[in-house]
């Protein structure tokens, strides 16, 4: 018993104790003495005497049961407070034809408290998080409320001028205002580190743009075909702000006039880590370029930019029938159909 260690008892079928290990004496700050021939609920200042254990260690002299992971608390006299786990099994004596006790105690006074602080910690850090989240809410409010206030001034000063180009510039500028509006709207229910599904996104993210630049100005279809597919929101609010961008550039340059059938079509698929998002027209194409070449537009070096940050390149192809750009990360056979 003594190469065990962990405090072991020895108790005979009245619960006194016939012999201890090493590790009780040790850990109890007790003496033979102290614990030979007396009952288990008398040692250590009485403080194994609790109503609930007596009646399991008599089931395990009587009934052959088990008590497996008794887990008590106490107060002793010179160890102090301490959380304890008890074991006890029968052993049979043959020779001597009499019952024992083996009673094992297990000391997790530092796991609990270790146990307790990791508790806290983790109520602390919820509490600091659902703060995080009600300051995030607040920005997000003002954030929209602002770009509100920044789209309706640029309406009220391009209804305001004489100039068609500064009234152009000024409608062009509520647009993109009004694009980064849309986007923060959608996003910001969910979160940064929340994941997207791209499909009702981009649906809900056309259907604002359609509202706010084709009306029932022109029969300009726009159409999202997409898969099932989930991005996370900060990737998703890259790919709105590309989504806008190029159906902004189409509405504006695809059907200079009455166009049949005229369509705009975003599609999005992916695989894996691979994706590929592509806004094609059946308008006029794109104009062949001037001599000398002349230097991209402001939403042009938009998307430019934000494919980059995704890690992503872009490819448009132009023909009369019209154009498509594609915005692709590594390599993907579409699967989607494309602007007739």
């Amino acid at each position: 018993m003594d190469t065990v260690r962990e405090p072991l008892l020895v108790l005979d079928g009245d619960l006194s104790v016939l012999a201890a290990s090493r590790s009780f004496y040790l850990n109890f700050h007790v003496g033979a003495g102290d614990v030979l021939g007396r009952s288990i609920f008398d040692l250590v200042d009485a403080q194994f005497n609790i109503p609930t254990l007596r009646p399991r260690l008599k089931a395990v002299v009587t009934t052959h049961a088990v008590m497996d992971r008794f887990e008590i608390e106490a107060i002793f006299p010179t160890i102090g407070n301490r959380t304890l786990i008890l074991d006890a099994r029968e052993v049979f004596d043959e020779g001597e034809g009499r019952k024992t006790i083996l009673l094992a105690f297990e000391d997790v006074t530092d796991r609990r408290a270790i146990e307790d602080e990791k508790a806290a910690l983790l109520k602390q850090t919820e509490d600091l998080l659902l703060q995080k989240d009600v300051l995030l809410q607040e920005i997000q409010h003002r954030v929209a409320n602002s770009l509100q206030i920044i789209a309706s001034i640029l309406m009220m000063k391009a209804r305001l001028v004489t100039s068609a180009e500064i009234r152009e510039h000024l409608e062009d500028a509520h647009r993109r205002v009004m694009s980064v509006a849309t986007v923060q709207e959608h996003i910001s229910a969910a979160g940064r580190a929340h994941m997207i599904e791209i499909r009702p996104y981009l649906v809900s993210l056309c259907e604002s743009l359609a509202a706010s630049m084709i009306g029932d100005r022109a029969a300009i279809a726009l159409k999202v075909h997409s898969d099932d597919s989930t991005v996370l929101s900060a990737y998703a609010v890259s790919l709105g702000l590309i989504v806008t961008e190029l159906v902004i550039n189409v509405l504006k340059h695809a059907f200079p006039k009455d166009h049949p059938n005229a369509e705009v079509l975003i599609s999005y698929e992916a695989s894996g880590d691979d994706w590929r998002l592509v806004v094609s027209d059946n308008g006029v194409g794109k104009p062949a370029e001037s001599v000398p070449p002349r230097k991209n537009g402001l939403g042009t070096s938009l998307v430019s930019a934000l494919a980059q940050q995704l890690e992503a390149r872009v490819e448009a192809i132009s023909s009369p029938n019209g154009l498509k750009v594609s915005i692709t990360r590594a390599s993907l056979n579409s699967l989607l159909p494309q602007a007739a």
